[in-house]
């Protein structure tokens, strides 16, 4: 075992990284596989269509944003330091850890929201979301289909509420990252959840927190397009008018305009300049 771990500790951070994310990636499929077989929405294979192009995105968005987003979010820090009082700070610092996950988790959440509300609103932003939504059958997987450009733009804006209110700097007895890598964390396994091929409802609690059947709303491609934005508190679409969680499920997913098939394809697509017609412009 020791030689094992010493082999790993060995290895150059990228091969790391890659072994990170497919032994979740097997934690994963033993959790939602077997579920989706016993509680299945739809009937469908698991080697569905794009399954493979959905791995791909899973290792992209996996290893990518790592690289990436350090730039920006160390920028966002940066700047919320000098315009937010510090008086903000020093009250959050002083907060119980468990307080502190709390309020980040609204915090981030709102964030998150309006950076999702926006990729659909803003015609320059839903070309690159658009690949997400282009997923014609929902499971699990279907969490990992996002070109980067919208993934780490959408998570950026769950960030910065995070840094104006200083809930992503020290605790005492904790380390800097603690407070977002737990909302990370948490948001992104609550992600494979609520695109899960699952017929849970979960009756009242559908108020507090998404569900498959609020999430799967979202994906429909009909009349009743633009709704549920949260990932994890319904709350937020409740607010500021965006919820809809009727008794039925949607008949129909994705979207109405062409979707390259291919993962090189889709993340090319959105730079080119016939990418967004018409009759999928959300605006």
């Amino acid at each position: 075992m020791e030689s094992l771990l010493q082999q790993i500790q060995e290895l150059p951070p990228w091969a790391v990284d890659i072994l990170r994310l497919s032994i979740w990636l097997m934690l994963l499929m033993l959790i939602f596989v077997p579920l989706e077989r016993a509680f299945a929405l739809h009937r469908q294979k698991i080697f569905r269509k794009s399954i493979f192009t959905d791995l791909g995105y899973y290792y992209l968005n996996g290893l990518l944003p790592k690289l990436v987003m350090v730039f920006p979010v160390a920028a966002i820090a940066w700047l919320m330091r000098r315009i937010v009082p510090a008086a903000v700070h020093s009250w959050s610092a002083g907060l119980p850890l468990s307080a502190r996950l709390v309020a980040a988790l609204v915090a981030g959440e709102l964030g998150y929201y309006w950076g999702h509300r926006w990729a659909h609103e803003i015609p320059l932003l839903w070309r690159f979301h658009s690949i997400h939504h282009s997923a014609e059958e929902m499971d699990w997987m279907v969490s990992s289909r996002a070109h980067p450009v919208d993934f780490i733009f959408v998570r950026l804006c769950g960030f910065v509420p995070l840094y104006a209110l200083g809930l992503a700097q020290p605790t005492v007895g904790y380390h800097l990252d603690t407070v977002p890598l737990l909302i990370l964390l948490l948001g992104t396994m609550w992600g494979f959840f609520i695109h899960a091929n699952l017929r849970w409802r979960l009756s009242w609690l559908s108020f507090l927190i998404a569900t498959p059947a609020f999430h799967h709303w979202h994906h429909t491609n009909d009349e009743h397009t633009d709704k549920n934005y949260a990932s994890m508190l319904p709350i937020m679409d409740i607010l500021f008018g965006s919820w809809y969680l009727p008794k039925q499920w949607p008949a129909i997913y994705g979207i109405k305009s062409r979707t390259a098939p291919s993962l090189s394809g889709q993340l090319a697509q959105p730079f080119l300049p016939t990418a967004l017609n018409q009759e999928d412009d959300p605006s």
